[in-house]
C-alpha cells in the first residue's frame, strides 16, 4: 500500500528557533557555573524586542545580555537591533522541595523527583542510519544545507530565516522515493527568488538528497508564498517550544509532554524524552524490533515512572511488547537521577540541540548504543 509521509524543519534564523537558542544558551551558561542550576527559561521575540520570563535558581546568574547577544549573532541577526526585557525570577520553593525530596523515595539522599508531570515519547526506526524517519532526516538536511549556503555565500542574497519540507512516498511502510521538496528562503530585496532556482537546487537540495531515493519526477517547490524579504522576529513573533514536531520526530509519533528548550534536566519532559529515545534506539539497534516507540509517564515530585510502555508496531522479534517493557526497566535506570547520571546531562550541551532536531546526531549522549547486550541478556 502506498502512503506519503512528510516532515518539516526550520533554520536557526526562524523566530521560534531563535527563541529556543536563546533559552538553551542561557541554560548552558547556568550549568557551566553550577551543574545543579534549576532553569525553566521562556523567550519571546517580536520586532526589536526579546522578552525573557521563567524561573532560574543558581548561585551565580550569568550575564543574560551577553548570552542573548551571542545567540542572536549565531542565528544571523545584529544584537544592536534588539532591546531586552528580563522577567526571570527564582524557582518556586515548593517545586524545589518536590525535586529534592521525592514522595516515593523519602530518605534517599541521592534521589531526585520529577520537576513536573509529563508523558514523554521516544522513537527509533531502522529505515535510516540516523534511526529516524527519512522525511525527518531530509527536512533537517535541507535546512542545514540552506544555512551553509548562506554562511559560505554559495547562494548570494540569502537571509537567516528559512524552512523546508520533505514529502516521501512509502510502499508497505518502506520509503521508496522522495516525491516533493519545499524550500522557503529569506532573501535580499534586490533578489528575485526564481533567479536562484538553479543555485538552490545545486547547493541546497542536491547535497541534502545525497544517498536518498529520488528520480526525475521529484517536484521542487521554492518560496511558494512569493517574495520573502522580511523575516525573523520582524515578520513573525517567535516563542520557545513552538516547534515540537521539528525538535522530535515530525508527525510520525505522538507529541509527549512539554517542549525541550530552556529546561534543565530535572524537567523530565526534556531529559525523560532523551532517555525514551535512547531506549527505543537500543531496542532497534539490538535487532529486537524494526520500529519502536517508548512512552514514559512521570508525576511531579516522584522518582519512579508511573508507566513504561513499549510499542514495536508488530515488528518485534523475541518477545511481546509487554515483555520488552519489563526488560527495559531492568536494563535502564528510568528515575530522574538515573537519567541525569547515565546521560551526563548536567553539562552545557544544550544550545546545539536547539537547531536541527534533538535526535539523530551521534555526539548527543542519548544517541549512544551501550545497552543492546544487556537488553538481549535480560530477554534470553
Amino acid at each position: 500500500m502506498t502512503h506519503f509521509y512528510s516532515a518539516e524543519s526550520v533554520t536557526a534564523g526562524h523566530p521560534d528557533k531563535l527563541c529556543d537558542q536563546i533559552a538553551d544558551t542561557i541554560l548552558d551558561a547556568c550549568l557551566a557555573n553550577d551543574p545543579n542550576s534549576r532553569v525553566a527559561c521562556e523567550v519571546l521575540a517580536t520586532k526589536s524586542h526579546i522578552i525573557l520570563a521563567g524561573e532560574i535558581s543558581t548561585p551565580l546568574i550569568p550575564d543574560i545580555g551577553k548570552m542573548i547577544r551571542e545567540a542572536l549573532k549565531n542565528a544571523g541577526y545584529d544584537p544592536k537591533d534588539y532591546e531586552v526585557q528580563n522577567f526571570i525570577h527564582p524557582q518556586s520553593p515548593e517545586i524545589e522541595a518536590a525535586i529534592n525530596d521525592p514522595l516515593d523515595t523519602r530518605g534517599d539522599p541521592d534521589a531526585i523527583g520529577a520537576g513536573d508531570q509529563c508523558v514523554v515519547v521516544g522513537y527509533a526506526t531502522d529505515e535510516t542510519p540516523e534511526m529516524l524517519p527519512l522525511p525527518v532526516v531530509l527536512a533537517h538536511r535541507l535546512t542545514s544545507c540552506l544555512t551553509l549556503a548562506r554562511l559560505t555565500g554559495a547562494v548570494p542574497g540569502l537571509g537567516p530565516d528559512g524552512k523546508a519540507m520533505a514529502v516521501v512516498e512509502y510502499e508497505d511502510d518502506v520509503p521508496v522515493r522522495v516525491a516533493r521538496v519545499v524550500v522557503s528562503f529569506q532573501h535580499a530585496p534586490d533578489v528575485a527568488p526564481a533567479d536562484l532556482t538553479d543555485q538552490i537546487w545545486q547547493d541546497v537540495v542536491l547535497p541534502a538528497l545525497k544517498g536518498l531515493p529520488f528520480d526525475d519526477s521529484l517536484e521542487l517547490i521554492l518560496n511558494p508564498g512569493g517574495r520573502f524579504v522580511l523575516g525573523g522576529p520582524d515578520a513573525d513573533t517567535g516563542l520557545t517550544g513552538r516547534k515540537l514536531a521539528v525538535d522530535a520526530y515530525g508527525p510520525f509519533v505522538p507529541t509527549g509532554g512539554g517542549a525541550f528548550s530552556g529546561k534543565d534536566p530535572t524537567k523530565l519532559d526534556r531529559s525523560g524524552a532523551y532517555m525514551a529515545r535512547c531506549v527505543a534506539k537500543n531496542i532497534v539497534a539490538s535487532g529486537l524490533a524494526q520500529r519502536c516507540q517508548v512512552t514514559l509517564t512521570y508525576a511531579i515530585g516522584m522518582a519512579k515512572p508511573l508507566a513504561v510502555e513499549v510499542n514495536t508496531f508488530g515488528t518485534g522479534l523475541l518477545c511481546e511488547d509487554d515483555c520488552l517493557a519489563v526488560a527495559v526497566q531492568t536494563a535502564f535506570d528510568l528515575t530522574p537521577a538515573g537519567i541525569i547520571t547515565e546521560l551526563d546531562l548536567q553539562r552545557p550541551i544544550y544550545a546545539r540541540t536547539a537547531v536541527g532536531g534533538h535526535f539523530g546526531r551521534e555526539d548527543f549522549p542519548w544517541e549512544k548504543l551501550d545497552r543492546t547486550g544487556l537488553l538481549m541478556a535480560t530477554l534470553i
